[in-house]
């Protein structure tokens, strides 16, 4: 009983793993201000690394950058494990 349980969080979190890797950062990320390209913060400020949205963004391309790989393995073993086991 306990594995089903299991089996589900290991598939909702490779769903959202995989939701947050496609993210297009030319046609979506760019239209909400997500992006991580350098701004001009104006009169030599510093940027603002500390806000959830900075973090955010960086969690974003992160993902994007170092999960690519793993996911496709991921991706390919769970649906071979579906095709025999069902």
């Amino acid at each position: 009983m306990l594995f089903f349980g299991l089996g589900g969080l290991l598939y909702v979190s490779v769903l959202l793993v995989n939701a947050i890797a496609i993210l297009s950062e030319d046609r979506f990320l760019a239209r909400i201000g997500w992006t991580t390209s350098a701004e001009p913060t104006g009169f030599g400020g510093a940027r603002d690394d500390a806000s959830i949205k900075a973090r955010l963004v960086n969690l974003v391309s992160s993902v994007r950058t170092l999960m690519r790989i793993p996911l496709m393995l991921i991706n390919t073993l769970i649906i071979v494990y579906l095709l025999i086991l069902g």
